[in-house]
């Protein structure tokens, strides 16, 4: 525990005030993951990760304490059709605010954007951070952006960005273009901006005028920083550059929820690096999201 009072701690932002403008929400499902997981641990160990932290960005000048969260807890057993509902039953006490969901695998994508977007999934947007397109069938960690379109979302209003090499099938990157699915792979990161990304993705996603999720799947991320996502490859987004997309994310206005997912924290390695990436970019969107405010 922090005894400093002069080092304010970030896990002291996250509290049982269910009136604050933020909600945290754990969703640790894991039982559908295309291979064994343990990522039903993640929510838990994300929450003791933000101790490592303090509540002051340099960068941007900025103290989250000027930001209440509230934590709303875990949803008990969200996997499967009755899991997802409990999902969809927790939601509607937190679509008034800005929602930032840990999973669990990213099946969670599925539950969560349905969950806020409700009846608006006809002209809701969606980005994904991933190195896959997970446009596979049935119902899987592999499988939440071809649920959603099934669903009723156009895959003109999805962008899917950090797309992987050897990382696809030719099937599956296939179904993306016949979708109409942006894909803005990993080669293109390495001569853009990440301003010039996200307006794009943002111009796509919100076209036709409903609201934007975003699925910050960790294993886009290079496998040296992420060793608790199993699908992680080498050749990944950097740790800074995917710190970097989450604080651009929190500051655009169009956006009102996240999720970050596929971190196994049990196969994390000793430092806990994965997870604390989790952690530390969630703060980040946070200071995205106060800045937004602010402008």
């Amino acid at each position: 525990m922090n005894l400093d009072p002069n080092w304010p701690g970030a896990a002291e932002l996250f509290a049982d005030d269910p009136t604050a403008m933020v909600a945290l929400l754990g969703i640790p499902a894991h039982k559908t993951s295309i291979s064994p997981t343990r990522a039903d641990t993640t929510p838990q160990a994300v929450r003791e990760a933000f101790m490592r932290f303090s509540t002051y960005c340099t960068s941007h000048n900025q103290d989250l304490r000027e930001l209440a969260v509230f934590d709303a807890g875990n949803v008990n057993e969200p996997d499967h059709a009755q899991g997802e509902q409990r999902v969809h039953e927790k939601l509607k006490e937190l679509t008034d605010k800005f929602l930032i969901a840990i999973g669990g695998d990213n099946s969670v994508t599925y539950s969560v954007a349905t969950g806020m977007w409700g009846n608006q999934i006809n002209s809701a947007g969606l980005i994904t951070f991933d190195a896959h397109h997970d446009v596979r069938d049935g119902e899987s960690n592999g499988s939440p952006v071809q649920r959603l379109v099934k669903a009723g979302l156009s895959g003109a209003n999805i962008v899917q960005i950090g797309i992987a090499d050897f990382s696809n099938s030719p099937k599956y990157a296939q179904r993306a273009r016949e979708y109409g699915i942006t894909v803005i792979p990993r080669n293109e990161l390495r001569n853009r901006s990440a301003q010039g990304v996200i307006a794009q993705a943002l111009e796509i996603a919100g076209s036709a005028g409903g609201p934007i999720h975003v699925d910050f799947d960790v294993d886009v991320c290079d496998r040296s920083v992420v060793p608790g996502c199993p699908a992680a490859a080498p050749g990944g987004i950097s740790a800074d550059e995917f710190r970097n997309f989450a604080y651009l994310i929190g500051n655009s206005p169009q956006v009102n929820s996240v999720d970050f997912t596929e971190v196994d924290a049990q196969a994390d390695s000793p430092d806990g690096r994965t997870v604390r990436l989790v952690g530390v970019s969630i703060l980040e969107l946070l200071c995205g999201f106060i800045n937004r405010q602010i402008n």
